[in-house]
């Protein structure tokens, strides 16, 4: 009874089941690309881009730093990993807590080791995606939030001098809420499949690697 269908659907099943897969290799290949060729201009931030705005100049910032980009799409990676609410309270502690950093730093208060706090972000949330556990929230939160104080310290402690801070300020902002976004759709991805969970922790490694590279230059110079 009903062979011919039952045949169909098995086959459009089973299609459906290998091109998932496909989908999520394909998402992770192009976040890692995105990744070489956006993060790798370490020192390229805004001088650049200026001339086309201070809202582009502040986007670039956070977008074209290797340092800024691994921690920011961490984040969102870690809150997909967690899960719940922590998917929005996660990056939304981060955006919020770096504003405020962001404040502190054009109003430069003189808040030290911040390449130390950057480079420690980095090494910690890779460790996070490669242990691969389920981080209490308030944890998380209270973690992400020290540790955009220095990101954002940075970002407002960098700003050109011509650019104009609120759109500039809104530029860094809106940057850090894409890569936060961009994280939060690899983890999600990846949590659903076991080979997308093994490469998200390989991913986490490298990055934690990355991470000891960042702050062995911030303690020691190079």
């Amino acid at each position: 009874m009903g062979g011919p269908l039952s045949t169909c659907a098995s086959m459009a099943y089973s299609k459906t089941t290998r091109t998932i897969p496909l989908t999520m290799k394909l998402t992770l290949k192009t976040a890692a690309i995105s990744i070489l060729c956006l993060a790798w201009p370490v020192l390229a931030h805004d001088g650049a881009v200026l001339p086309y705005g201070s809202f582009m100049a502040g986007i670039t910032h956070p977008v074209l730093g290797a340092d800024h980009f691994l921690a920011m799409v961490s984040v969102g990676v870690v809150s997909a990993q967690i899960g719940g609410r922590a998917i929005w309270t996660v990056p939304a502690t981060f955006v919020t807590v770096m504003a405020l950093g962001g404040l502190l730093g054009m109003q430069d208060v003189g808040l030290g080791a911040i390449e130390f706090g950057i480079a420690f972000s980095v090494l910690v949330l890779g460790s996070a995606i490669a242990a691969d556990k389920r981080l209490p929230v308030v944890v998380a939160m209270v973690a992400v939030a020290v540790f955009a104080v220095f990101h954002g310290y940075a970002h407002g402690g960098e700003m050109p001098q011509v650019a104009e801070p609120v759109r500039y300020a809104a530029g860094f902002l809106t940057g850090t809420a894409v890569l936060h976004i961009t994280g939060l759709v690899i983890g999600d991805i990846s949590q659903h499949y076991e080979r997308g969970k093994q490469a998200l922790r390989a991913a986490g490694v490298l990055i934690a690697v990355i991470g000891c590279a960042f702050l062995y230059s911030a303690l020691f110079g190079g």
